[in-house]
């Protein structure tokens, strides 16, 4: 049990460290990542006026078959991408909420990414 706690505070702690430094706006919002051990979800956060503008994650997509979790995560981006084009949002800063830039947090990002959104 005491690994365990000291693991979450580990990524509070770097959470909080990014956080510090990154700040989004309504011209360039915050794409913050949330991962849990099955889901992943993303939100473009406007942190002046504290709303969350977007939010996509993967409880909402349809999954066709069985689809691994990275996979998973990079239909959440394409679809985070697709709305933020319709709100007419072209850069977005990126907060990776204390996980490592790796696996699901990267496929997400690349996702994001290759539908147009400059991070």
């Amino acid at each position: 049990m005491n690994n365990m706690s000291s693991k979450f505070k580990n990524r509070a702690q770097r959470k909080k460290k990014i956080r510090a430094r990154i700040s989004g706006s309504m011209e360039r919002p915050r794409l913050s990542v949330f991962r849990s051990n099955r889901h992943i979800f993303l939100q473009l956060i406007d942190d002046v006026k504290g709303i969350t503008i977007l939010s996509s994650g993967d409880l909402k997509n349809e999954k066709k078959g069985k689809v691994n979790k990275t996979e998973s995560a990079k239909m959440v981006g394409k679809k985070l991408a697709e709305l933020a084009k319709e709100k007419k949002i072209k850069e977005v800063v990126f907060d990776r909420g204390g996980y490592k830039y790796h696996g699901r947090v990267k496929a997400a990002a690349e996702a994001v990414k290759e539908e147009g959104l400059k991070i």
